[in-house]
């Protein structure tokens, strides 16, 4: 992962580039590598047609340059090297080019107040990912690692732990967003003298990739998270279940926790105190369903991964029947920097009921995909905008699908909602795990659900009927939408399985499985009736079949 030092963004609305953004564009570029920036300094497009009053187009194009979200405008393509070599390789502000205060709209002025090599841009949970040997014990260790483990067992009493975390208000970054503190002090208060600490690593989300690179990358971070959990909550034994498919990371942690044992950070009393605490590495068969916290305590017990009936939970009865603490990867990595720097610095992150950052995974019909961390509450305009360097050429943002297959998909007329647990719950949407697939006008949204309602109906375990019969009831009505044979009851039988399914499901696999076809109906439901009448796909992705059983396959242009 490359950490660069500065990044400029061009304008590139269709004023702008009238005005002559391309090549102002080109001569940045040009300049850069003039002065062997390249290395140090990205170069990127930002869409601004909502942030400037088309009356006042006399600022365009404009260029803003990060960390310290400098705006400049109007610029003219020949001021290009001059900027770049006074700013970028200077360090001076160029005074003549910026743009009038008094011309630029509040969102413009919301991106100055950001740090960051991009904006908004502040690590917690990927720190160190790409900036140390993840293999090497004394590189993490010289970056903070470890230390807020110390200052807890030294300095802190569990309670105190807790309450930090609570304070801070860290919320489960898994996709329900339920408040950490609280769910500790849960397993601490339970009954039972022998206790667990579960990181579910199961990564097994489509499209998500994230915790990954924080295994991979910073394996020690999640073992020094697990060992303060443990600590906090009374337990002396830890299990990290990853996903089979995960071989490098399996190896790094298996290596990791020999040096923690070796340097005394894991084992009988750490940092010299009466505190033991252990952890394994337990690997997966890859099924889905085992990132449901029951079923994965279930194949961890050497059983079939199916998901609990609830209650109980886990943490009064979960692993071997003991309280048991489930958090996944990213939830854990935030709480050493919450330990290190206070619950009022990270409260200071991202929205007051959100606090702290979100680690998203891109992809689709965008410049850039990949893994970014943010500030909670930012919206999904700049994360496309800035982050994926926006869309495509000749690609207009048709909708997201947030999450993996289990999330919400929104229209792009929802786009500049604060992406945070409480803006999403109101809008009625869902953050889920973290996964955004940018979707352009190409995309048949019939053909999307189709694809992960077919996912859904392969990864149901089959143990409770509301899900294992409902997704493949589902999934065939909408290949028959996909194929133009469905009609309009159809779309109300499926909603009805879906509530169904909402309501009697043993687990989220089947509370969530129908979330994507009601989203369908609830933004495109024009779309998915011309599915019906007249047997249409507007897009032309999928293959209609007429009632003689003649087959239409319109053309896809990309």
């Amino acid at each position: 992962m490359k950490i660069r030092r500065s990044m400029i963004l061009v304008s590139n609305d269709p004023e702008s580039v009238r005005l002559g953004a391309e090549d102002l564009l080109r001569n940045l570029n040009e300049a850069v590598e003039a002065y062997n920036l390249q290395n140090e300094v990205t170069v990127s497009t930002i869409d601004v047609s909502t942030m400037y009053d088309v009356r006042r187009s006399n600022i365009l194009p404009m260029v803003i340059v990060h960390p310290d979200a400098t705006v400049y405008g109007p610029v003219k393509p020949s001021d290009g090297r001059y900027l770049v070599e006074e700013h970028i390789y200077k360090g001076r502000v160029v005074n003549d080019l910026l743009a009038p205060p008094k011309l630029l709209t509040g969102q413009i002025g919301w991106l100055r107040v950001h740090k960051g090599y991009n904006p908004t841009e502040q690590r917690v949970v990927l720190e160190r990912a790409g900036r140390i040997d993840p293999e090497n014990i004394e590189e993490f260790i010289a970056s903070n690692g470890y230390e807020a483990l110390g200052k807890a067992l030294t300095e802190m009493k569990p309670e105190d732990v807790i309450n930090t975390i609570d304070k801070s208000g860290l919320q489960g970054r898994g996709g329900a967003g339920f408040p950490t503190g609280r769910k500790w002090r849960f397993v601490r208060s339970a009954k039972g003298e022998k206790k667990y600490v579960v990181c579910n690593a199961d990564e097994s989300e489509p499209g998500t990739f994230k915790d990954r690179l924080v295994l991979e990358g910073d394996p020690h971070h999640i073992l020094e998270a697990m060992a303060i959990a443990g600590y906090a909550i009374g337990a002396d034994e830890g299990y990290i279940y990853i996903r089979g498919e995960y071989g490098l990371a399996y190896q790094r942690l298996e290596n990791s926790i020999q040096q923690a044992k070796e340097y005394g950070f894991l084992g009988n009393n750490i940092f010299g105190t009466d505190f033991n605490f252990h952890i394994h590495v337990h690997a997966g068969a890859g099924a889905y369903v085992c990132g449901e916290e029951t079923a994965l305590i279930e194949s961890l017990e050497g059983k079939r991964g199916e998901p609990r009936s609830r209650p109980p939970y886990p943490v009064t009865h979960g692993l071997w029947n003991k309280p048991t603490l489930v958090n996944n990867v990213e939830t854990l990595a935030n709480i050493p920097a919450i330990l290190r720097n206070g619950a009022d610095w990270y409260r200071s992150i991202g929205t007051p009921s959100s606090p702290g950052t979100k680690v998203y995974t891109i992809m689709g019909n965008v410049n850039f995909r990949g893994v970014i961390e943010v500030p909670m509450g930012i919206t999904l305009r700049e994360v496309i905008n800035i982050y994926a360097k926006g869309m495509k050429p000749g690609s207009t943002l048709k909708l997201a699908q947030t999450g993996g297959s289990s999330g919400s998909i929104i229209p792009a007329e929802l786009q500049d909602i604060p992406m945070d647990f409480e803006s999403f719950r109101k809008a009625g949407v869902s953050l889920g795990s973290g996964a955004l697939l940018i979707c352009d006008q190409n995309t048949c949204v019939v053909d999307l659900v189709k694809v992960l309602l077919q996912f859904f109906r392969f990864e149901s375990c089959g143990k409770c009927t509301p899900c294992r019969v409902g997704t493949q009831r589902i999934y065939e009505i909408t290949e028959r939408l996909s194929q133009g044979q469905a009609e309009l009851a159809d779309l109300d039988e499926a909603l009805n399985l879906i509530g169904e399914m909402e309501r009697t499901s043993n687990c989220g696999l089947g509370q969530t499985a129908g979330t994507a076809f009601r989203g369908m109906l609830k933004h495109f439901r024009y779309e998915v009736e011309a599915h019906i009448n007249p047997r249409e796909c507007p897009t032309g992705v999928c293959s209609m079949v007429t009632e003689t059983g003649s087959q239409f396959d319109y053309l896809h242009i990309a």
